[in-house]
């Protein structure tokens, strides 16, 4: 959002979004499509499987900072993100951008003031990116009001899936009417032009409004020593289960459980081993709403093969979930060869989805799960 003041800083970018909202994607494109510029990465996960920072893995090799089992808003001590943004601004990386990849329940004004209070002498704040769901937008408002805080105080805001409305033109509207003359931007698959991070500076009057201090007296939660309370956040209203099996998943098994999510699972995400169904490859899957999409990915060759799923919402019970989890697990040594057409409905065309698409997909070719 802004280019370094001296030789000597990094702009640092938050990168936030609600769950599901597409801000993986988006990360990705940045490193497929950054035109020479090495931007590192620091990948805020809630739950104790990192599965974003996996779905990242490799673009950057010592340059990605993981940060799991937690949120990043809830280290209160901004020295305590001096300790990642130190590696990364460290002159052997030679990065040129930082790109904090938030968890998709935190506080985006809490990592922006732990920035601006960071001693760290290079690095400078870079801005604020919310990433909208386009599809679940009023749905997400409707539940979590508190989005309408978060695009005030962006510096640019990336309407995503914008491709699975009939009616764009007024969710665009409706976004914009909701920011503080942040750039709207349409977009689908995340694809945002690199440009719009490196060269569009936020005016002076934009920083003024995100200082320290500004931001510390919007904040209602600040206790009297100063203390900020996160009881209000929104990720303490919500749960995580991390469900781990060293056996495969039987698809049969699988989708009923994923056709009759409750309610309050607002996201699912991870890596499937179906075993026997496919052994060359390994399922990513992605559910948000009633949206759900696999990509097949090939196992690496000594990549150990396994399923990894973080499941989030508010709610939930996490036992009963990982009972109906594990009552899909089957080692069975040889596979029903209709077994997989379930989920092959929400496999997109290969040849309609690219590397940097694999995380939001289009409702032309695949079918969305419906509850009902």
């Amino acid at each position: 959002m802004t280019q370094r003041s001296t030789p000597q800083q990094i702009p640092v970018v938050v990168l936030a979004g609600f769950l599901g909202s597409g801000k993986t994607t988006l990360l990705n494109h940045l490193l497929h499509r950054s035109g020479g510029s090495r931007i590192g990465a620091i990948v805020n996960d809630f739950g104790s499987i990192e599965i974003d920072a996996m779905a990242v893995a490799g673009a950057l090799g010592d340059s990605t900072v993981s940060l799991g089992n937690g949120c990043l808003c809830c280290a209160v001590d901004a020295s305590e993100l001096d300790v990642y943004l130190e590696r990364l601004a460290r002159p052997s990386a030679r990065i040129d951008v930082i790109v904090i990849e938030a968890s998709g329940l935190a506080e985006p004004g809490e990592l922006v003031r732990m920035i601006l209070a960071s001693e760290h002498p290079g690095i400078v704040y870079g801005g604020l990116v919310e990433v909208v769901d386009a599809a679940e937008f009023e749905e997400t408002r409707a539940r979590h009001p508190e989005i309408d805080r978060h695009l005030a105080l962006a510096d640019l805001v990336v309407v995503n899936k914008l491709d699975r409305r009939s009616d764009p033109d007024r969710v665009l509207g409706l976004v914009r009417s909701l920011t503080d003359r942040a750039a709207v931007v349409p977009a689908t698959y995340g694809r945002l032009d690199p440009e719009l991070l490196f060269e569009c500076r936020p005016s002076e009057e934009r920083v003024g409004q995100l200082s320290f201090d500004d931001l510390h007296r919007q904040d209602g939660n600040a206790g009297r020593d100063g203390h900020i309370d996160h009881v209000d956040h929104l990720h303490s209203a919500y749960d995580s289960l991390s469900f781990v099996s060293e056996v495969p998943l039987d698809p049969r098994r699988l989708m009923p459980f994923l056709d009759s999510r409750p309610e309050g699972l607002c996201r699912i995400k991870g890596y499937v081993d179906f075993g026997p169904h496919d052994p060359a490859n390994r399922y990513s899957v992605h559910a948000v709403g009633r949206f759900l999409r696999f990509y097949p990915e090939p196992w690496g060759p000594a990549e150990e093969r396994r399923t990894q799923l973080v499941l989030i919402g508010s709610g939930i019970d996490s036992a009963a979930l990982a009972k109906e989890l594990e009552a899909c697990e089957n080692d069975a040594p040889h596979a029903d060869e209709r077994g997989m057409w379930g989920v092959l409905r929400y496999v997109q065309d290969p040849e309609e989805q690219t590397g940097e698409e694999a995380v939001d997909g289009s409702d032309e070719t695949v079918e969305a799960v419906e509850r009902g």
